[in-house]
């Protein structure tokens, strides 16, 4: 069929005179653009009467026939012609301005529609928005066009600005949209003033600064005056609120002159001004929060007062939580004369309530005075008699709950633990404590909890009421644990309450909620509170065991555990026993849920511990279905190892259990198994009668199969489960790991892919291999270098060879000597080795010289010397280490000949430095300190060299130095800081980094007020010394906090400064035909945002958010991957941790998280690597923006949109709901 065809057969549909058919037409077009828009371009003729047809029809009689037409122009203006576009867009605002009010409805409709579905990308947006605004424009310009029309006009407008506002600024128009838009404000009908508000502070932020300026002179000064209308009064209220929401740095300069009004217009008597002043407050104080500092105290007072504000209610505020719910029905009741309905003071509280919030969510700084000023406030407004105030109220309180949890000094901090723990023991003087928010809040407890559970004891009260009581009860206990010890009997009563009654679609959630909070009062409060009330609780949580919701039997699986744990060890009573039994049947079903069982199965794990006796009373009939062979393992696996760790069952169900595991490891896929060894490791120990003759012959087999390099982590647990077997049944394992694993270990052994735990684990085997029989140690020294010596030299590591020979000869010190003399053959001059062997020798020389003492063999030192003129590069690095390492095992021989090198042979100053830096890092805090003055000098020496790797030994020898006597070296390095020479001020700087690698905070006093100091060279002139200043800050930052915290505000300046791209560092380099930009301030540049996110994880109470994100949102366009990928996952972790102040910025951080998600252009010259590049990059947006999703619904526009464009992304769209459902 050919498209003119096609065309004309649907225009016939459309010309019928049948409803249907015109409908069938619209929508057969539809279908057919949507699968093949090529259907219907092509002719321009035909385009333009199908064209016609559907707008024709726009003007249909039938309703369902206009909607169809209108939902047929959202399709067809994505594909249109220009000529075309133009004459829909004029056609529709033809009709929209007519005196037809349904035309006027369905066209005004038709142009949302068209504005909505306009594609974002390519020209014709750009057409739309400059063909669209001045006919827009225009209509609102005209004193005809009806009210109606123009909040139709005002919402087109809305849609376009807030979709394509780049394409509509780069427009002149004439008048200006802030001069049309400005005289709506004084527009007799209300519902046109708040449209034109909405609309007007939308044009703002794209509008010059003058403009902004008349508008503000001329309509927000003077309506902010006390002799202003109070009509004028209230849409300039609302007027500033929508322009902070979306233009805070316009309306900021001038908060001075806006804030004073707006309190005193708080203070008149109109329901509606006051509630838009409070709005008003919120929005600055959350957009502006460092120009509002100074009208804090004011805002805070309005909220505090208008909380309260309820005219019609005669109750006494101090006692409103101890009110009874009941009590207020039984007298709203006769109040026949008065009606709630008519009652709209509650808008003015729940505005009051924001206004706290947001201090609350914004100002973590001043949490104590926020216990002081605003939480008793809070407290005593609980009990509100409107249900959504008081659930605002509740929820601010959370708000506030957790911002003590991130920003109250933690109990469990570091660094305050024991300071914390000090004073909570203090109770002889109260007067010393000081006033932390966690101290301030455990004295409102009392109040909030009496006041809280009044509230939800009633039979009457709503779910929705009762939910966000234990969510805020949950908040409570989360910070403040064990703190509702006084409240036991109404969160009992209230519970039962609860769950007596079966879940419903509606109430489920409560019932989660419910028993979530009672999990943690049951962990988290000593056992002498509430076990009286067991009886009583009891019999509802088993009646929930058999609920047919999951999630509900889960969730009690979980109460009992926590309630079995807090009562260990617990006594034969007749609820374990029917807890036991129900945990048997949900187990012996074959349907139960994934979830459950695994809950079910932890449950048994915690009777075997707690109420050891009843399981033992039992046939072990539960074992049966834990150790399925089908479905799932894991939690299985868990509750073995954990029961094993704790009880002692007997042999025979550790017989039992072994075979099972082993059996798991016969199955294919990795999934699990490094559990199952956790499991066999535990098993094996807790033998009580010593581990089967049998065993052996049946786990070896299995393990070979781990015994490769390919998966390092099974490798570790498979060599430690070994380990196990040769230590407890050495006569029977030995031979089986002789005969079948030895070859492959050995293979293992010179791996480079092995290292740290798995390195560890074969040190144990070789410890438990040598104690299982002694003579095998002389064959493992010799076949370990074979094997590493057959194998390819890119699959070998010398290293990890000689680090097990040395584990090997520690454990049996009788081979030492022939060991030694052995390898030390190799260094000889005469020696025809190869250079590998002669590096192992060497590496296996250091390694034994570290712990034995070769004083008597002092030619071996001096060979291993001759080696640092080797021409081979990994020669004179091995002989470097060995070199140190044997100067380890005798000090005061060894050491001053390679201090005599550092200081006259500037051919092996090098090594000889490098020797020493072994000495520095592996002798001991003793041996270090009876040989520093010797190190110290010669070192200090050379941290004015110009060469930088001899610099950076040198600082890392000084840093640890430093360490083993501050008091006297600290002011040595302090006293370079100002040294002329940029090399030496960069080697003092690096220095103290390495000094942060003790954590021991033994110096930490001399240090701190010398810290400072040496940080301040972030400002140096010289760039290499400010980025190794930014290194030391990071690192300090990590694991020294509480050194920098008070300094931050010193500190923070100068590392914002080194994030700013400074074009002087950046040179550009001929490269034949192409130039290659090069920034030599990208390193530095990089470190400092490194440095703020590590900040962000120690130090964030100490940030001013504001400033911070300041810094990371221009990173999200920084020219440097590696920078944006940093910044998104500030945003990410700023998204947990500070949800109110990222919500504020989200305008800002959307344009390049936009250009990120667009991914990299395709040229010619564009290769997979830069693809796959772009694809990671925008993955880590993706996960900055799923985060970001859950905090900033409906906050800004322009970023609810993005969301809704990425969700509807082919490429990315489904990823993204499932990082959003994470």
């Amino acid at each position: 069929m050919t498209k003119g065809y096609l065309m004309n057969s649907l225009i016939e549909k459309m010309q019928s005179p049948d409803q249907d058919f015109r409908f069938m037409g619209l929508n057969d077009l539809m279908a057919e653009i949507r699968q093949d828009p090529s259907s219907f371009q092509g002719d321009e003729s035909v385009e333009l009467k199908v064209l016609n047809m559907v707008l024709t029809l726009v003007e249909d009689k039938i309703s369902e026939v206009k909607n169809q037409a209108v939902k047929c122009l959202g399709v067809l203006i994505k594909i249109l012609r220009q000529i075309h576009m133009e004459l829909v867009v004029d056609k529709l605002i033809e009709f929209s301005g007519g005196k037809d009010e349904e035309l006027r409805d369905i066209s005004a409709l038709a142009l949302k529609t068209i504005t909505a579905e306009l594609p974002p990308d390519g020209k014709i947006a750009a057409s739309a928005c400059a063909k669209l605004t001045p006919k827009l424009l225009g209509q609102i310009q005209n004193p005809a066009t009806p009210p109606e029309a123009l909040v139709e006009t005002l919402a087109i407008l809305s849609i376009l600005i807030s979709r394509f506002p780049v394409a509509i600024a780069s427009t002149t128009h004439d008048p200006p949209p802030l001069a049309v838009l400005a005289p709506l404000l004084s527009h007799t009908r209300p519902v046109v003033r708040k449209r034109a508000i909405v609309t007007l502070s939308q044009f703002i932020p794209i509008s010059p600064p003058t403009l902004f300026s008349d508008l503000f002179q001329a309509n927000v000064l003077p309506n902010l005056s006390p002799s202003a209308g109070l009509e004028k009064q209230r849409t300039t209220v609302q007027l500033i609120a929508a322009v902070v929401r979306h233009s805070p740095s316009q309306i900021a300069p001038v908060l001075s002159q806006i804030v004073p009004g707006i309190l005193q217009a708080v203070e008149k008597d109109d329901d509606e001004l006051r509630e838009g002043s409070l709005q008003a407050l919120e929005a600055l104080v959350l957009r502006c929060p460092t120009e509002t500092d100074t009208f804090l105290p004011s805002i805070i007072g309005a909220g505090n007062k208008y909380i309260k504000h309820d005219p019609n209610y005669a109750g006494d505020d101090e006692d409103e939580e101890m009110a009874d719910p009941d009590e207020d029905e039984e007298d709203d009741d006769e109040l026949d004369e008065y009606s709630d309905d008519e009652d709209t003071s509650y808008k003015i509280r729940r505005s009051a309530t924001k206004v706290l919030a947001a201090v609350i969510g914004t100002r973590p700084d001043r949490l104590a005075r926020t216990y002081k000023e605003i939480s008793p406030v809070l407290i005593s407004r609980f009990g509100d008699r409107e249900e959504t105030v008081r659930l605002e109220i509740w929820s601010t309180y959370v708000t506030l709950l957790n911002q003590t949890t991130l920003y109250g000094g933690l109990p469990e901090s570091k660094d305050d633990a024991a300071t914390r723990g000090k004073r909570k023991r203090d109770t002889e003087a109260p007067m010393d404590l000081e006033e932390t928010p966690y101290i301030l809040l455990k004295g409102q407890v009392p109040a909030l909890s009496k006041g809280l559970l009044n509230q939800l004891k009633s039979a009457k009260t709503p779910p929705a009421v009762l939910q966000a009581g234990f969510s805020l009860l949950t908040a409570l206990l989360t910070v403040l644990p064990g703190s509702l010890s006084t409240q036991v009997s109404l969160i009992v009563s209230t519970s039962k309450s609860v769950l007596s009654q079966s879940p419903t679609t509606s109430t489920s959630t409560l019932h989660l909620t419910c028993l979530t909070f009672l999990a943690l009062f049951f962990s988290t409060h000593p056992p002498s509170i509430f076990q009286a009330s067991l009886p009583a609780l009891t019999p509802v949580l088993l009646q929930s065991l058999g609920e047919r919701h999951p999630r509900i039997a889960s969730e009690t699986f979980r109460v009992f555990s926590a309630l079995l744990n807090a009562l260990k060890p617990v006594k034969t009573s007749d609820w374990i026993v029917a807890l036991y039994d129900r945990t048997l049947t949900r187990l012996s079903n074959h349907d139960t849920d994934g979830d459950v069982r695994a809950c079910a199965e932890d449950l048994i794990a915690d009777i075997w511990i707690s109420a050891t006796d009843v399981a033992r009373s039992k046939d072990r009939k539960e074992w049966e279905y834990i150790c399925r062979t089908t479905g799932k393992t894991e939690s299985a696996v868990r509750v073995i190892t954990k029961v094993a760790t704790e009880v002692q069952v007997g042999d025979d169900w550790v017989n039992g259990c072994v075979a099972w595991l082993v059996a798991l490891l016969k199955k294919s896929g990795r999934s699990g198994k490094a559990e199952v060894f956790g499991a066999l490791d535990v098993l094996l120990k807790s033998y009580q009668s010593g581990i089967p003759g049998d065993l052996p012959s049946t786990l070896i087999p299995q393990i070979k199969t781990y015994i490769s390099a390919s998966d390092i982590s099974l490798l570790s647990h498979a060599l430690i489960t070994l380990s196990l077997l040769l230590d407890h049944s050495p006569s029977v394992s030995f031979p089986e790991v002789e005969s079948d694993l030895l070859a492959d270990i050995y293979n293992v052994t010179h791996s480079p892919l092995v290292a740290g735990v798995a390195l560890d684990a074969l040190y144990r085997f070789y410890t438990s291999l040598v104690q299982a029989d002694n003579q095998i140690a002389t064959h493992i020294v010799p076949n370990l270098v074979i094997s590493a010596e057959k194998a390819p030299k890119s699959e070998t590591s010398a290293s990890n060879v000689a680090k097990c020979i040395a584990q090997v000869v520690r454990s049996q010190l009788g081979v030492a000597a022939g060991t030694i003399a052995e390898y030390a053959k190799n260094l000889k001059p005469t020696s025809k080795a190869k250079p590998s062997l002669v590096i192992l020798s060497l590496q296996i020389i250091g390694e034994l010289g570290r712990f034995i003492d070769m004083g008597t063999q002092k030619e071996i030192f001096d060979l291993v010397v001759n080696h640092f003129s080797a021409e081979q590069e990994d020669m004179r690095s091995a002989a470097a280490f060995a070199a140190g390492n044997i100067a380890i095992g005798n000090l005061h021989q060894f050491l001053p000949a390679i201090v005599k090198m550092v200081e006259s042979d500037s051919k092996k100053r090098l090594l000889a430095l490098h020797a020493a830096k072994e000495v520095v890092t592996h002798c001991s805090q003793a041996q270090l300190e009876g040989v520093a003055d010797l190190l110290w000098g010669p070192l200090f020496e050379n941290s004015h060299n110009t060469e930088e790797t001899t610099r950076n030994v040198a600082a890392a020898c000084l840093g640890k130095l430093a360490t083993t006597h501050p008091s006297k070296y600290l002011p040595h390095l302090h006293a370079r800081v100002k040294d002329p020479n940029p090399d030496t001020r960069a080697t003092v700087v690096s220095a103290i980094r390495y000094t942060f690698a003790d954590a021991s905070q033994s110096y930490d006093e001399l240090l701190s007020p010398l810290l400072v100091d040496f940080l301040s060279l972030m400002t140096d002139e010289n760039l290499g010394v400010r980025r190794v200043a930014l290194s030391s800050l990071n690192s300090v930052a990590r694991t020294k906090p509480h050194l920098i915290r008070e300094h931050l505000s010193t500190l923070l300046p100068n590392l914002y400064k080194e994030t700013i791209i400074n074009p002087t560092l950046i040179r550009t380099v001929q490269m034949g035909p192409w130039t290659q930009k090069f920034d030599d301030g990208l390193d530095t540049r990089k470190t400092a945002y490194e440095t703020m996110y590590t900040l962000l994880d120690t130090c964030l109470a100490k940030l001013n958010l504001h400033e911070f994100l300041g810094r990371v949102i221009p990173g999200l366009s920084d020219d440097s991957d590696e920078i944006k990928v940093i910044c998104h996952m500030m945003l990410f972790r700023l998204s947990q941790v500070a949800p109110a102040a990222v919500a504020q910025r989200l305008d800002e951080a959307t344009p390049p998280l936009e250009k990120t998600m667009k991914g990299a252009t395709v040229t010619k010259d564009t290769v997979k690597q830069d693809l796959e590049r772009a694809a990671e990059l925008q993955r880590s947006a993706l996960r900055a923006v799923a985060a970001l999703s859950k905090i900033g619904g409906g906050v800004s526009p322009k970023f609810d949109l993005f969301v809704d464009d990425i969700k509807r992304n082919p490429t990315w769209g489904n990823e993204f709901k499932e990082l959003v459902g994470q």
